[in-house]
């Protein structure tokens, strides 16, 4: 348990100032994400260096594709999360409410973590699974141990952060993939728990702040699939944080309070591609469907096949000093040269 950062009192209660949901918590209580309470007028959090994940992953997995390709990445989440998605592909871990007794995790200093990630060769250490914005203490203390350890700090995350703390730990970030869930209001209020504007203002936030951003979208069939929409989105990335984005069309699989939907058909996926491409993207990728054409990496230019992947995996890099090797077009990103 550690003091919180971002709250101030009001009166007998206590507002978050962490998120957009601006919590106001009575003595006792815990906020929307479950893991942040008031204790005789302080706000704690009760997940800090309390680990309910940490592995070894490749950083395709967050999905980043264009941070040091082919590196390894060491993954770290606790319990808890700011949003409700009822499709949640880790709702055992990020779905916790009620009594802090249901919390879990082992527990794991901020300097173990970084230790860790440097003595298993990992570039970066990925907060993600969760939601990095309710763990934020234990997040900017690993970004900061991490930075002491040459190793650099990225994170998955549903955007769903006030300004102030994405302005704290921006120097210690490197990338961020945000996910930007659809373009419907109520589709985020009724069915993922926040709202679409305080995620878009994150995004615009982010690139001003200098932190390599990727862009994904789970295509949730009935929710996420309206072509129109999926122009606005795509329109969004290109007009407000620039055409060299990657945006990551993701395949949604039956999970949680979705478990008797249809997966995403790969036939929306490539019409998705298409209007990413046609609204101008360079870097247009589909995800969850191992073996597709869509993982890979091609030049905008030219069209030369530069990364090629499978799943998780790379299979060739032929990303020359940052540059295509056909046609010498800059390929955007950070450390996209094949090492």
């Amino acid at each position: 348990m550690k003091k919180a950062l971002y709250f101030e009192k009001r009166d007998d209660k206590i507002r978050c100032l962490l998120c957009p949901h601006f919590c106001l918590i009575s003595e006792g209580d815990i906020g929307r994400c479950g893991v942040r309470q008031n204790r005789d007028g302080v706000l704690y959090s009760l997940v800090y260096e309390q680990a309910i994940a940490a592995n070894i992953d490749a950083i395709e997995k967050k999905p980043l594709f264009h941070v040091y390709p082919g590196s390894k990445s060491f993954s770290v989440a606790t319990m808890g999360c700011n949003f409700t998605c009822r499709f949640c592909q880790n709702h055992d871990i990020s779905q916790v409410k009620g009594h802090p007794g249901h919390l879990r995790g082992q527990h794991a200093t901020a300097s173990q973590i970084a230790q860790s990630a440097s003595d298993h060769g990992c570039k970066t250490i990925a907060c993600t699974y969760t939601e990095p914005t309710i763990y934020f203490e234990y997040a900017l203390d690993i970004a900061k141990k991490a930075k002491d350890q040459g190793v650099e700090t990225v994170w998955v995350s549903n955007g769903y952060i006030t300004p102030d703390p994405l302005k704290e730990i921006a120097p210690y970030l490197t990338a961020m993939n945000i996910d930007l869930k659809g373009w419907d209001k109520d589709f985020y209020r009724n069915v993922v728990g926040g709202n679409l504007s305080s995620v878009l203002k994150t995004l615009e936030l982010a690139k001003s702040l200098g932190i390599w951003l990727e862009v994904t979208t789970l295509m949730v069939p009935e929710y996420v699939e309206d072509p129109q929409h999926i122009r606005e989105i795509a329109t969004f990335i290109h007009d407000n944080l620039g055409s060299e984005t990657p945006w990551h069309i993701s395949r949604f699989y039956p999970q949680y309070e979705c478990d008797q939907m249809e997966q995403t058909p790969v036939s929306a996926m490539r019409k998705a591609m298409e209007i990413g491409q046609e609204v101008g993207l360079k870097y247009v990728y589909s995800g969850n469907v191992p073996g597709d054409d869509g993982e890979h990496t091609r030049c905008y230019q030219c069209g030369e096949l530069l990364i090629e992947r499978y799943g998780f995996n790379i299979l060739k890099n032929r990303i020359q000093k940052g540059q295509c090797s056909s046609c010498q077009a800059e390929i955007h990103g950070i450390g996209m040269s094949e090492s």
